[in-house]
């Protein structure tokens, strides 16, 4: 029983360091957060780029189907 009890004590420690670990990490992300906002106007921010035009697909479609259907079966 008192190896459960010393299990059950260092489970306990364990998940609470893991728990602390996480809010202190929480804390400092938003605190960088805020702190990284104050100096986003310094660079400029590039413009959006166009996504390129898609290509028409070249041949039939039935013939597209064949052939992947005879790539996945050889």
């Amino acid at each position: 029983m008192e190896v459960l009890g010393q299990g059950l004590v260092l489970m306990l420690t364990g998940m609470g360091i893991v728990f602390a670990f996480l809010a202190v990490l929480i804390l400092v992300t938003i605190g960088s957060m805020g702190f990284f906002a104050k100096f986003d106007g310094i660079l400029p921010q590039d413009a959006p780029k166009k996504a390129p035009a898609k290509k028409p697909a070249q041949g039939n479609d039935d013939e597209n189907v064949a052939l992947a259907i005879a790539l996945a079966l050889g």
